[in-house]
């Protein structure tokens, strides 16, 4: 291991293109979000009304999640739409913590923080070299 935290056998290649993997999986989950609300409205509906929040926010944050996703895919504005996916894991949990009588919904939440943290990393990082624009 180098003083700089890169390993001597990973060349450039190896870190742009597992820097491209990782942003694509992270971009892959708000596009599928996005799709999932879009097929099924009710279930996020059902759990902005558990928060006592209007069901028409399922609409702007289906076009977040949708601009994110790509933006992120693309390597488009990728460090401020992965500080904003972050934001937006961390506040989304909250939804399913209040369902904490199902053990799975805790589970969810425990992993939206994680994924905060890897949109967090990305965010400090930069998108790679295989980006439209960091």
């Amino acid at each position: 291991m180098r003083r700089n935290g890169s390993h001597p056998r990973w060349n450039g290649a190896v870190t742009d293109a597992l820097a491209l993997v990782g942003r694509l999986l992270l971009a892959a989950l708000m596009l599928a979000g996005t799709a999932q609300k879009l097929a099924a409205p009710d279930g996020a509906q059902a759990l902005l009304a558990l928060a006592s929040l209007p069901g028409w926010l399922i609409w702007p944050a289906m076009l977040f999640t949708a601009l994110a996703g790509l933006g992120i895919a693309l390597g488009i504005a990728t460090r401020p739409l992965a500080i904003a996916a972050a934001a937006y894991c961390i506040a989304t949990s909250y939804f399913h913590y209040l369902l904490g009588d199902d053990p799975w919904q805790i589970t969810i939440a425990f992993k939206n923080w994680i994924i905060a943290g890897g949109y967090l990393m990305l965010a400090a990082h930069g998108p790679g070299r295989f980006a439209l624009r960091a």
